[in-house]
């Protein structure tokens, strides 16, 4: 485990390391769901969200057994007319850490845009060094 002085340490020495990309909400299925449930901060149902992220119920339960774990999403089951209901909700922790996620993933856009700029402008300089129109 790092301290925390090593971490601005690491990030100084190595911008592109991106050390706030979590791995819980990073595989594609979870951001899928953290996405969908951040985007209904009142829950969605089980069904609900297994359709809004393409996934099988075994998937989904799968995804959010992980999420639970880690404290990012609260699952109540209970009864809804008289039939079995889950719903899903985003905790207020894992709606900061997919916040402080989703900063990261800008900063990686922001990175990526800035590096492709740079380098056409290299590319369209150095073709302009050795080819002069007569």
């Amino acid at each position: 485990m790092t301290k925390p002085d090593e971490k601005e340490t690491v990030g100084e020495s190595a911008p592109f390391a991106y050390e706030g990309l979590d791995r819980v909400i990073h595989e594609k299925a979870r951001l899928g769901i953290m996405t969908s449930l951040v985007s209904h901060p009142e829950g969605l149902s089980f069904g609900d969200l297994a359709e809004l992220c393409g996934l099988t119920v075994g998937n989904l339960s799968r995804h959010l057994q992980v999420l639970e774990e880690a404290g990012l999403v609260g699952i109540t089951k209970g009864y809804q007319r008289n039939r079995p209901h889950t719903l899903c909700q985003m905790t207020p922790v894992g709606r900061q850490r997919f916040l402080d996620y989703i900063g990261v993933l800008e900063r990686i856009i922001g990175d990526a845009a800035k590096a492709t700029r740079n380098a056409d402008r290299t590319k369209a300089s150095s073709r302009g060094l050795r080819f002069r129109p007569a």
